[in-house]
């Protein structure tokens, strides 16, 4: 457990916050001009892929802000496997 300050927490909270505008505003900018002609229900798919696709590098991310590492530490991983 951590028990000092970091300034991984902070830095990770903005740049999460940055990166998520930045996401916002590119699929805003970019995917009607893709997608506009499809059907509805196919854009509801690709919009709905693309407002969940970001949550893939997320657990990865959340663990450097807390450990520092990348890869959840060995104790998660064995933790994990025996669930």
């Amino acid at each position: 457990m951590r028990e000092t300050p970091t300034w991984r927490i902070p830095f990770g909270i903005v740049s999460l916050f940055i990166a998520l505008i930045v996401y916002g505003v590119v699929i805003a900018r970019y995917a009607p001009d893709i997608i506009g002609r499809w059907s509805g229900g196919s854009q509801a798919v690709v919009y709905v892929v693309l407002g969940l696709i970001w949550l893939l590098p997320l657990k990865r991310f959340l663990i450097w802000m807390e450990t520092g590492i990348w890869s959840p530490p060995a104790a998660t991983q064995a933790k994990e496997k025996a669930d």
